[in-house]
């Protein structure tokens, strides 16, 4: 795909890029079996300039989708395993003491840590303390990594994701809603379907390797992230997103009856940011230059799923938060 020349107009390069999006999927589709959902948001979040928390059970090819997505993107990928022992130095870097052979004079040496990466897969991250939960957090929010007084920035662009079991819960480490805060997206990851899995055993247990060829690459990225930031947005659309937001604070007066009777907190401003952010990536991707309110619509779940904390009376009934996102976006209907 050759990269869009800066004179080309704003029109042009959205259809460019939906363009490259098709065959992204494409690329993509030669390695990792069905997922088209996962792929679309994981793409909106990298356009969007945010991270996501991808949620699933062992085994449903998480680390191969991002390694995939990476090289399709010809872009830097590096996975950092989380265990309780992970110190913040392994992720970041650690200053190390050089010796010239010339001179035999000693300087300290700062070493990149994996967080030096355009895409960087935090795998269950909540199986390390939150000391080092909270040095990957400050890199995403800064891009950049400070040690001994220095700053060294982040590798752009820089996408984060990390991955959470959402069973074997005995001894993790729980992130705080400020630090869940941080993600743009909640994502599940799902079962395949019979026809998918029988597919990718029939391709997994043969010879068949496929690889991902470049679709884009990092300063094609950067300038889709710019073209997304500029995708114009009617007032309506933005106050439907702030609307919804507002109607998951339970001590609103907006709050619906099942927003109150079920959530302690609800969404925070960046929700609302988020929405937005997410419904422009979404509209380009599909070749549209300006967001409406089905795009907002379609970025609700991801977008305030973990962003809910439910109450007591919510957890006795099995009320999940996606399913108080669904009863607000009802009620607005």
């Amino acid at each position: 795909m050759p990269r869009i020349p800066k004179r080309t107009s704003d029109v042009d390069a959205v259809r460019e890029l939906a363009m490259a999006y098709a065959s992204l999927k494409k690329e993509i589709a030669t390695v990792i079996v069905g997922q088209d959902a996962i792929i679309e948001h994981l793409v909106i979040a990298l356009l969007a300039r945010g991270h996501c928390l991808l949620v699933g059970v062992p085994g449903l090819a998480k680390t191969l989708l991002i390694k995939t997505l990476a090289q399709a993107l010809d872009l830097s990928f590096r996975r950092i395993q989380f265990t309780p022992d992970l110190m913040p130095g392994d992720i970041t870097g650690t200053e190390i003491i050089e010796e010239d052979r010339t001179t035999r004079a000693k300087a300290f040496k700062f070493v990149k840590g994996p967080v030096f990466a355009n895409i960087v897969l935090a795998d269950e991250i909540n199986r390390t303390p939150p000391k080092t939960q909270a040095a990957l957090l400050e890199a995403m929010q800064e891009h950049h990594v400070t040690a001994a007084g220095e700053t060294y920035p982040l590798d752009e662009p820089f996408f984060v994701l990390a991955t959470q079991n959402p069973i074997e819960q005995e001894g993790t480490y729980p992130l705080p809603e400020a630090q869940l805060d941080r993600f743009m997206f909640n994502l599940w990851l799902e079962y395949p379907s019979f026809s998918e899995e029988v597919q990718i055993v029939r391709t997994t247990t043969s010879q068949y390797a496929a690889q991902a060829s470049r679709v884009l690459d990092g300063e094609d990225i950067l300038g889709f992230q710019e073209l997304v930031r500029r995708v114009p947005v009617a007032d309506n659309v933005i106050e439907y997103a702030v609307r919804l937001a507002n109607r998951t604070r339970p001590n609103g007066p907006d709050a619906t009856p099942d927003v109150k009777k079920w959530i302690r907190w609800g969404a925070g401003p960046r929700a609302s940011q988020y929405l937005i952010l997410g419904a422009k990536a979404r509209a380009v991707l599909q070749g549209r230059t300006t967001a409406d309110i089905a795009d907002v619509i379609a970025m609700a779940g991801p977008v305030l799923r973990h962003r809910l904390v439910t109450s007591f009376n919510a957890e006795a009934e099995g009320v999940a938060t996606i399913d108080v996102v669904h009863s607000v976006l009802k009620g607005m209907s």
